[in-house]
């Protein structure tokens, strides 16, 4: 995410709703982070379940409520697949809230 230049602002954010792996910020783009290690990219996109859509959405709502600048930051919920062999894959936009 780094090179992509983004600024980590925050690993494994946990609240009582959910947790983020990582949440990432570049100007005013937000973009919360799950990431899977998985043998396959097809495999880690699976495992984003709904059940877990959920609580990350609920997680960044309660880390998003907490931003001095919050109504003007655009949000992305992506994923980073650490696959086997390879430089992690980031897929952006896995999900909508």
């Amino acid at each position: 995410m780094r090179l992509k230049g983004f600024r980590i602002v925050a690993r494994r954010y946990a609240c009582r709703a959910g947790e983020i792996d990582l949440i990432a910020r570049r100007g005013d783009l937000v973009a919360i982070v799950e990431v899977k290690a998985r043998p396959s990219l097809a495999e880690a996109m699976d495992a984003v379940t709904p059940h877990g859509r959920r609580r990350i959405i609920a997680a960044a709502d309660h880390w998003l409520a907490r931003q001095p600048d919050h109504g003007r930051l655009s949000v992305r919920f992506d994923l980073v697949a650490v696959l086997p062999g390879r430089w992690p894959v980031h897929v952006p936009a896995i999900f909508t809230a």
